[in-house]
């Protein structure tokens, strides 16, 4: 610590004074629990047992358990300080992927921990948690009415699990019409997200690329040279990772159906086109929608997941199990594999144990009723905006690929050239983060 009135030299080292706790400020060093003194104390006082485990046989521990103690204040210090490390809403934007929502309003939380939301069990009756499901009946009609799909599934927990689910669908269809055993190919752009392939192989098909035009967007040539009687779908990423609109996209979708194929559209980069564009219009027979993508449920680290899938006409049938209903006296149901009777014979079946994320439903639906569809739609054009700002501002700065081939949508893309001679592109990244 310096002196008043005597400056340190300019090569002279500086160090602080060590503390009583070791603490820098307001945040206080913690050694790990296992490398305290805690090994003959604990905070909990428990009764003695009221017998000795003899019926325990052979499974009665000789040694110490081996875990550490620690007293109620010490307990709670501890994660206190874990939580002084995470990264929150409230100290910085969320450095995570720049299609991911970085979003997450407090209101949404307050609402995802309401009693009857937060502490319901997927194995209650029915008749118990008829808000829950109401909620997530209405958020299945906002997907449906902005995605202009007739049907949607709750259930998949992630963006990958909906590919899988939409697969699934896909060749649910193919075995109903006979023609799965020739059907075995899926066609993915190289400008899709890296779980297509990866999730179309899991399914058990073989996987074909399609080209990329220098413009950064599928090569329509390239795809109708491949689309044959052996092609059971396509899967393509719009607004794509590259940034961009698939223009053509009415085209992909004729030549898809002409071959007798299904569309798969990645939806992860939904947010860019909600309120704007309705791929239903487009021809898309199934998409996933990453509710932390574009309705701001929290992302990676934040919680659980939830990739709700929609779907066309011909592939709503063959959906996954269970579904909500609303009977007759204004109930909503689940419609499981014991009581599907008639209504949805041809489903491929269930995808998981219970049926979704109720803490990403009541997220999701916060969201949408606080934006409303002018909201909404509002959304979509602000992240253009800021995306084209980001391009347009760095024209000089960076080398963008694909900047001019119009506008870009959800991100910008930039690459290292120029800089790699010197710098690594993880550099380049790191420092645009910081």
């Amino acid at each position: 610590m310096n002196t008043v009135g005597r400056p340190t030299a300019p090569n002279q080292v500086q160090t602080k004074p060590a503390t009583l706790t070791g603490g820098r400020g307001l945040l206080q060093n913690e050694a790990l629990i296992f490398e305290g003194d805690g090994w003959g104390k604990t905070g909990v006082d428990l009764p003695e047992p009221k017998t000795d485990g003899s019926d325990l046989g052979d499974l009665v521990r000789k040694d110490p358990i081996g875990l550490p103690g620690l007293s109620e204040p010490e307990t709670m210090r501890h994660y206190v300080r874990l939580s002084q490390k995470n990264h929150a809403i409230d100290l910085a934007i969320y450095p995570l992927g720049s299609c991911t929502m970085k979003h997450n309003p407090r209101l949404n939380e307050k609402m995802a921990r309401l009693p009857g939301f937060s502490d319901i069990h997927p194995l209650q009756p029915i008749s118990t948690v008829q808000g829950a499901l109401e909620l997530m009946d209405a958020l299945a009609h906002w997907l449906k009415t902005l995605t202009g799909m007739p049907a949607v599934a709750l259930s998949p927990k992630a963006g990958a699990h909906g590919e899988l689910c939409g697969l699934m669908a896909i060749r649910a269809a193919h075995e109903a019409s006979g023609q799965h055993e020739k059907r075995r190919k899926v066609l993915v752009p190289t400008s899709a997200h890296g779980t297509n392939p990866a999730t179309a192989a899991f399914v058990g098909y073989s996987v074909v690329e399609v080209a990329q035009t220098e413009d950064g967007r599928v090569d329509v040539a390239d795809l109708a040279s491949k689309l044959g009687d052996d092609v059971a779908a396509i899967m393509v990423t719009n607004p794509n990772t590259c940034g961009l609109f698939e223009r053509d996209i009415l085209e992909i979708s004729r030549l898809t159906h002409e071959a007798g194929a299904y569309f798969y559209c990645d939806g992860a980069n939904f947010n860019a086109i909600v309120g704007r564009v309705r791929p239903g219009d487009l021809g898309v027979d199934a998409m996933h929608i990453n509710l932390h993508k574009t309705f701001s449920t929290p992302h990676g680290g934040g919680g659980p997941g939830s990739g709700p899938v929609v779907l066309s006409e011909a592939l709503s049938p063959f959906g996954p199990l269970p579904y909500t209903a609303r009977m007759a006296d204004g109930t909503i149901h689940l419609i499981e594999e014991d009581n599907v009777g008639e209504e949805m014979p041809q489903s491929f079946g269930r995808m998981s144990a219970f049926h979704g994320q109720m803490g990403m439903f009541t997220r999701a639906l916060t969201y949408i009723l606080s934006h409303g569809a002018d909201g909404l739609r509002q959304v979509a054009e602000d992240a253009v905006l800021n995306a084209n700002y980001i391009l347009r501002s760095l024209d000089n700065v960076l080398d963008a690929p694909f900047g001019g081939s119009g506008p870009c949508m959800h991100e910008a893309l930039f690459s290292d050239k120029g800089f790699a001679e010197s710098f690594t592109t993880l550099d380049v990244a790191k420092g645009l983060i910081d």
